[in-house]
């Protein structure tokens, strides 16, 4: 689910950081442009911020490691900045395919439904990826398993299992808005990274289903 990547960036140290020792000032840095905030983030914005994916690579989660630093460089400018080339690794989320995860349901409808991870709520379950004989109840808004006439609920917020199936990424590039009347509306934005996960298979699925079967 977690792997390490390799990054080189230009790291730009203000000079109110100079008072801590430059691998401090470095770490520090790196976690504020690439790392989850989610720890100073309000409770309406839990999830990691878009500007954290890493295109092909996955979401960014913390600093790991620093393995090279160049000496610094003042820039032409008059902030008295220093600048350093450095190479470190970042611990960044990205599963692989057929790999087994669990997480809560966080809404459905017709053509699916969405699992979320404590970090992530990208996850996307198709309708044709979920158990044969499910189908949507409108009026509750939420799948049904219907397994020979015995009924299983697909609830929001249950702890489910999913098998990943593939990854999705967009490319986040500025777009122009659209007008509508005197009010600029941003055009709609995909997520940049999404995971495709089954629960079509035995274990699969709402978690304490499974559990009662073995009781």
């Amino acid at each position: 689910m977690f792997i390490l990547t390799t990054i080189s960036d230009l790291v730009q140290i203000a000079p109110e950081d100079f008072i801590k020792p430059s691998a401090e000032a470095i770490e520090d840095n790196i976690n504020r442009k690439y790392s989850n905030k989610v720890s100073q983030a309000p409770l309406s914005s839990r999830f990691i911020h878009l500007d954290q994916v890493l295109q092909k690579i996955g979401l960014a989660i913390c600093f790991y490691d620093l393995l090279e630093t160049s000496d610094g460089f003042v820039g032409h400018d008059n902030t008295g900045t220093v600048n350093v080339n450095v190479v470190f690794r970042l611990v960044v989320f990205r599963p692989f395919k057929g790999e087994i995860i669990c997480g809560k349901i966080s809404s459905a409808w017709e053509d699916g439904m969405k699992v979320r991870l404590d970090f992530f709520d990208e996850i996307f379950v198709p309708m044709g990826m979920l158990p044969d004989g499910s189908y949507f109840d409108k009026k509750e808004q939420i799948w049904v398993w219907d397994n020979s006439g015995d009924k299983y609920y697909f609830d929001k917020n249950e702890w489910v299992r999913l098998r990943v199936q593939s990854e999705r990424w967009h490319d986040l590039a500025p777009t122009e808005p659209s007008r509508q009347g005197n009010a600029v509306a941003a055009s709609e934005r995909k997520s940049p990274y999404s995971v495709i996960g089954s629960m079509a298979e035995s274990w699969l699925g709402v978690v304490s289903w499974w559990e009662d079967a073995e009781e």
